[in-house]
């Protein structure tokens, strides 16, 4: 814990250990990340024995609460989108004599698709399989958007993994909550859709021998060669569905 520039204590992690409880309904059963405006822990519904997701704020990351309201907002806004969390509720916990916001989602079970890609050989996916991982999460961001909402913040450490066979089941964390306008997060969403499916594949070590299907995706990661390509996410989306699979993505 320090003290920023605008003398507030500024928290670099709450540390709360297994068994800690949160507004009386909880316990803490693990820590599951950390970013840049909190940290979130696996937790169980005392009463029910349901385990959920509490999201924690670091107090100079929410002034007046208007990042925790605002991201609250957001998910109850999108809650028909089944590749986002649920949000539950909100909870107050003291920590070190400071009222902390408490965020209450869904646990969704699975792995981080960074964690998800070291189980297969060179932590890469086969063209085929990442094309898949590609269109769900298409999919998902195309209901976000068409709510006038966007991500803003995707990569592999904000992807969840929950069943793989035919196709990709997954769940986005996190929603970015900053004042860039939407038309450029909605185009950021696009990039980095991308970047997270270049980074499936491997990246840059295996990209020059990557097949032509995969490189008229990717165009180099360039943003600019992206977005003339694929406008919207409606466009990468039809751009997908218009794949033929027999090429040469085997």
């Amino acid at each position: 814990m320090r003290k920023n520039s605008a003398s507030k204590v500024a928290v670099d992690s709450f540390d709360l250990q297994a068994g800690r409880k949160i507004a009386g309904k909880y316990e803490v059963l693990s820590l599951l990340g950390a970013g840049w405006e909190g940290e979130v822990y696996k937790i169980r519904e005392i009463r029910t024995g349901i385990e959920r997701a509490a999201k924690l704020f670091f107090p100079q990351r929410n002034p007046g609460n208007k990042t925790a309201k605002h991201y609250a907002r957001k998910l109850h806004k999108l809650r028909q989108v089944p590749i986002l969390i649920q949000y539950h509720t909100e909870e107050i916990l003291v920590v070190r004599k400071m009222s902390i916001t408490v965020l209450i989602s869904e646990y969704v079970e699975g792995d981080l698709l960074s964690e998800f890609l070291k189980k297969f050989p060179g932590g890469r996916l086969h063209p085929y399989q990442a094309l898949h991982l590609l269109y769900a999460l298409t999919c998902g961001i195309k209901e976000i958007h068409l709510l006038n909402e966007t991500h803003g913040d995707l990569h592999t450490d904000n992807i969840i993994v929950n069943r793989f066979g035919l196709e990709f089941d997954v769940k986005l964390l996190d929603l970015f909550n900053g004042s860039t306008p939407k038309t450029l997060t909605r185009q950021t969403d696009i990039c980095e859709l991308i970047r997270v499916f270049y980074d499936s594949l491997g990246g840059m070590k295996y990209y020059s021998k990557m097949p032509r299907t995969v490189k008229e995706i990717c165009c180099g990661l360039k943003r600019s060669l992206i977005l003339d390509r694929f406008r919207t996410i409606s466009h990468l989306r039809e751009h997908l569905e218009s794949l033929d699979w027999s090429s040469d993505i085997y």
